[in-house]
């Protein structure tokens, strides 16, 4: 069911959210995130994510109506002229189509442990800031299997718009834990649930990351752009994993790191493709 409504000014209070998208920090405290494009938007329809409202132009109205009515839940469907649409910052990234999104409920990780099928696979944030690179590690985690992601508390959360927007729409489909203390959250899940978990670290030799077994339960830790892990979250991991490299260069982008560690985890399980968990009971 949607409500449709035609506008042709952008003074409309619903619409804030949208004239706003350079304050995605506001958008996240409120609880709410948007989604741009075409297939961003897309996915987030398709999702089970709440949707608040859609601002669209006719064009796209004409190719979402059937998709836009067959969720169950009403939304409001604001529909504005293209030249309109055009004067929201960043029109040739959402083309003219965005929507309002409710951030889910977070999980416990205990729900998370539950609904995860083994050999588990989590991957943990620390200090990740720039919003680009962690939208791909998002994507990167969706493909390769990950079943949660913790960010912690010194990390950017990947409901931000340019994250959601990089992740291409997969942060529908991973479960996100937003921990208030990282440290105490490795130690748990080293202690209490027998994870071995992993800090993708450049500056060891003590162990590279095709001499690392990842056919049990594991949690694999991503550091900042800049310093990497931490010394605090460092302590809390196993052992720290490094990717061996040639020509004197010494680390990746973590976006990239993220996808060679999660394929060789990937790769040593088989590379089946499996589901990352089950239906919610």
């Amino acid at each position: 069911m949607i409500q449709e409504i035609h506008v042709t000014q952008m003074d409309h209070p619903d619409l804030t959210p949208f004239r706003t998208l350079r304050q995605p920090l506001k958008h996240f405290e409120q609880g709410i995130f948007i989604a741009e494009g075409e297939k961003v938007t897309r996915r987030l329809l398709e999702s089970d994510l709440p949707v608040l409202s859609v601002l669209l132009t006719p064009e796209w109205l004409l190719v979402f109506r059937e998709r836009l009515e067959s969720r169950t839940q009403s939304i409001k469907v604001y529909v504005a002229p293209k030249e309109l649409v055009e004067s929201i910052v960043g029109f040739n990234l959402h083309q003219g189509i965005m929507a309002l999104g409710k951030i889910p409920e977070q999980p416990t990780i205990e729900n998370v442990l539950f609904r995860s099928d083994r050999p588990r696979l989590f991957v943990a944030i620390d200090g990740l800031t720039n919003s680009e690179n962690l939208g791909v590690l998002v994507r990167n985690c969706a493909a390769f299997g990950v079943q949660a992601i913790l960010a912690g508390e010194t990390s950017s959360s990947p409901y931000l718009r340019r994250a959601v927007r990089n992740s291409m729409g997969t942060i529908f489909k991973v479960p996100i834990i937003h921990c208030k203390n990282l440290v105490e959250m490795l130690d748990s899940l080293r202690k209490d649930h027998q994870f071995q978990v992993l800090a993708a670290h450049p500056h060891t030799e003590r162990s590279r990351i095709d001499h690392v077994d990842y056919l049990g339960d594991c949690c694999i830790v991503f550091g900042s752009e800049g310093l990497g892990v931490s010394e605090k979250v460092l302590a809390a991991c196993t052992l720290p994993v490094a990717i061996p490299m040639q020509l004197d260069v010494d680390s990746l982008n973590v976006a990239s790191a993220s996808a060679v560690f999660l394929y060789e985890v990937f790769r040593q399980r088989g590379g089946t493709g499996r589901a990352s968990s089950r239906p919610k009971t």
